[in-house]
């Protein structure tokens, strides 16, 4: 496994591979691997010549007051896990090699699929995405890209942004990895107090709670619906969490609904403060019909 540092250093090594056609797998992190990373980067190892893994903090995605200065950063280990895993080339660069001193940087926003879920509440978060992803695009020029569905606004928005600019990769959706009792892997697990951790489940058990009345149809309409809701609510909240959102929200517009359509797709999706730890969960469901 070989690691770069600099944007010249990682084309170099890439470039034999484009000449010669082969399939070129990224996967994009931003480090603090846990099992769902590494589920994508298999992935990625089973259908792809060449695997690519950049270990990026990625400094764009943060608001004022959220966790950039204490993100975990395990580099040794990550490094030790991507090269067990199969990776042939991780880059790593320095905040000065992805946005230069003095460099201006284009502004991406879809604001119709940005405004509302962790976009509501973390203003600018999606535009620092959408650059970093669309600046990795341009440095590896990928075939192939995986990303996990546990954040699957960020996945729909990287879907848009890729089918709206003519991007020649195919994006790869990875399943949500949870550990035995439901909760999703996350990178900021490790903040979770012991009591917290065991409390925090219960995001997805609610969801999944959810998703049952959903697919039997005993939420036939508006009121039910939102009683429903209102219900997970209440109970997260009695356990400690505080909601940042919970919707029923359209798979393609992420908008949210307020009744289930048969012929739709939709996401549930939720985000909720356990002590000083954001959690996020979804699942994607096909109503009954």
């Amino acid at each position: 496994m070989q690691t770069v540092q600099t944007i010249a250093e990682l084309r170099a090594a890439l470039e034999p591979h484009r000449r010669s056609g082969s399939r070129i797998g990224l996967v994009p992190t931003m480090g603090a691997l846990h099992a769902g990373h590494l589920a994508l980067i298999h992935q990625a190892r089973s259908t792809c010549d060449v695997v690519v893994a950049t270990i990026f903090v990625n400094p764009t995605q943060f608001g004022p007051n959220e966790d950039l200065d204490r993100y975990p950063r395990p580099l040794e280990t990550d490094l030790q896990a991507c090269g067990d895993a199969g990776v042939d080339l991780v880059f790593v660069p320095s905040n000065n090699e992805m946005y230069p001193p003095g460099g201006r940087f284009l502004s991406l926003a879809i604001h119709e699929l940005t405004d509302h879920l962790c976009g509501a509440t973390r203003p600018g978060h999606f535009n620092g995405v959408l650059l970093v992803v669309n600046k990795l695009f341009n440095i590896i020029q990928p075939t192939d890209a995986w990303f996990g569905q546990k954040d699957i606004q960020q996945l729909i928005l990287l879907e848009t942004m890729v089918r709206e600019f003519n991007i020649p990769v195919r994006i790869h959706r990875g399943e949500t990895v949870r550990e035995d009792d439901g909760l999703a892997l996350s990178s900021r697990n490790r903040y979770l107090t012991d009591e917290e951790r065991s409390r925090a489940p219960q995001l997805n058990a609610e969801l999944r709670g959810l998703q049952s009345l959903i697919l039997t149809g005993a939420l036939p309409d508006e009121a039910a619906l939102a009683q429903a809701l209102a219900g997970v609510a209440s109970r997260l909240r009695a356990n400690g969490f505080r909601i940042d959102y919970l919707s029923v929200v359209d798979e393609r517009t992420l908008q949210p609904r307020e009744r289930v359509d048969p012929r739709h797709r939709y996401i549930l999706a939720a985000a909720a403060w356990m002590g000083k730890t954001r959690l996020i969960d979804n699942i994607v469901l096909q109503s009954p019909g």
